[in-house]
C-alpha cells in the first residue's frame, strides 16, 4: 500500500475543523512531504513529538509519539534520538530541551505562541512570590522555562487535581490558568482537601469560548449525548459535563466505552479529528474551535526544519533556566507517581 493510499484509509473519515475533509487526491499531496520526512528522521536520528492539536496528516504521517503535554513530556525524557522535533508550540518545545539538554531541539511552527503560556512572564511570578512568601507555587505545564524556574511544581491537566493534594502545603499559587484554577478549587472541596488556593488570570483562547449553552442545547437534541471536557474550560461547563479530562483521558474513554451513541468533545478541534481517524464507528456532535497556535505547523515547514533550520526554529534556554524548570518538572513527575 502507498503513503497516499495508507493516509486516506486513517483520514477518510475525518472532517473536524479546517483540517477535513480528506480526499485521496489531497493524500497524494502530502505523500511526496510524509515520505521525504520520514527518510530523513532515519538519516538524521530525529524523533517527532506532535500534540493531539496540530493537523492529522502530522499525527498519522510523520509522527513517532502523539498525545498530550504530559504523555509528550515522558516521551521527549525517554527519547532515544540526537535530534528531536517537538511538532506543537514553544513552551512544550522548552520543556523537551529542559530533559533533554544534549540533545538540539527544533519546533517548526511559525507562530509559536499559546495566549496562555504569553499570559504571564517569570518577572511576573517573582512579584507575586515576594506578595505571597508562604504559598507553594504551582504552574500548569502550559508556561515558559522561565516561569517553571521560578514555580515550585509543575502540573498538566491530566494530574493537576492529584499533584495539587499531594503537595504538603495548604497555601497554593496556581497559575496561570484561571479557568481551571476554578475547577481545581472546586474539586478540592468536593475531595474535603482544605487548602487555600490563589489564582491568576490567564487563560486559553480557545477552551475560553466555549459555552454551556450549547450543552444544554445539543442535549436536548441529542438525549443520549456524552460530554466531554477539558479542564482549561469554564466551571459551568465542566459542571454540565459527563467526563472531565486532559486529551489523552477523553481518548481513553471513547475507546472504552462501548455504550456511547454520541460525543460532544469541548477542547480544541484536533482531538475531534484523532477520534474520527480512530474510532470510525462513533459519532461526533456539533463544531469545535481551533488553536491558531497548534494549526500552524505544517508538514511543510517539518521538512524545512529538517533540511535547513533557522536560528528562531532552535529551542535554547539558559543553564540556570533549566536547572529551575527541571527541578519543577521533576517535582512533578515525582508527586504523579507518588500515587
Amino acid at each position: 500500500m502507498t503513503t497516499a493510499e495508507k493516509l486516506y484509509e486513517t483520514l477518510k473519515d475525518v472532517e473536524a475543523g479546517t483540517s477535513g475533509p480528506y480526499p485521496y487526491a489531497r493524500c497524494e499531496q502530502f505523500a511526496p512531504f510524509i515520505d521525504e520526512i520520514n527518510r530523513l528522521k532515519k538519516e538524521k536520528n530525529a524523533v517527532i513529538l506532535a500534540h493531539s492539536y496540530v493537523h492529522p496528516e502530522i499525527i498519522y504521517g510523520v509522527a513517532d509519539f502523539t498525545g498530550d503535554s504530559y504523555k509528550l513530556s515522558k516521551d521527549a525524557k525517554a527519547a532515544d534520538a540526537d535530534l528531536i522535533i517537538f511538532v506543537a508550540v514553544r513552551f512544550m518545545a522548552e520543556t523537551a530541551k529542559a530533559l533533554n539538554p544534549g540533545k538540539k531541539v527544533l519546533i517548526p511552527s511559525r507562530l509559536n505562541g499559546c495566549s496562555l503560556a504569553d499570559s504571564i512572564t517569570d518577572d511576573d511570578v517573582r512579584r507575586l512570590k515576594v506578595g505571597n512568601p508562604d504559598f507553594t507555587f504551582v504552574c500548569y505545564i502550559n508556561t515558559s522555562a522561565a516561569v517553571k524556574a521560578e514555580c515550585d511544581v509543575c502540573v498538566t491537566s491530566s494530574n493537576v487535581y492529584d499533584i495539587v493534594e499531594r503537595i504538603p502545603s495548604d497555601k497554593i499559587f496556581f497559575l496561570p490558568d484561571k479557568l481551571m484554577g476554578e475547577n481545581l478549587q472546586d474539586e478540592m472541596k468536593k475531595r474535603g482537601v482544605d487548602k487555600e488556593i490563589k489564582l491568576y488570570d490567564g487563560n486559553c483562547y480557545v477552551h475560553a469560548e466555549y459555552d454551556a449553552d450549547r450543552i444544554v442545547r445539543l442535549r436536548n437534541q441529542y438525549p443520549k449525548l456524552q460530554v466531554l471536557s477539558h479542564p482549561e474550560c469554564s466551571r459551568d461547563i465542566v459542571q454540565k459535563s459527563d467526563v472531565v479530562a486532559s486529551t489523552s483521558g477523553m481518548m481513553d474513554f471513547m475507546r472504552e466505552d462501548r455504550a456511547g451513541d454520541s460525543y460532544l468533545l469541548l477542547t480544541e478541534c484536533g482531538l475531534a479529528g484523532r477520534a474520527q481517524a480512530e474510532m470510525p464507528g462513533k459519532t461526533f456532535i456539533g463544531p469545535c474551535l481551533e488553536c491558531k497556535y497548534m494549526k500552524s505547523n505544517s508538514l511543510e515547514d517539518i521538512r524545512r526544519v529538517l533540511v535547513e533550520p533557522e536560528a528562531e526554529d532552535v529551542v535554547e534556554i539558559s543553564d540556570q533556566v533549566r536547572a529551575g524548570a527541571l527541578e519543577c518538572i521533576d517535582n512533578m513527575f515525582k508527586y504523579a507517581e507518588a500515587g
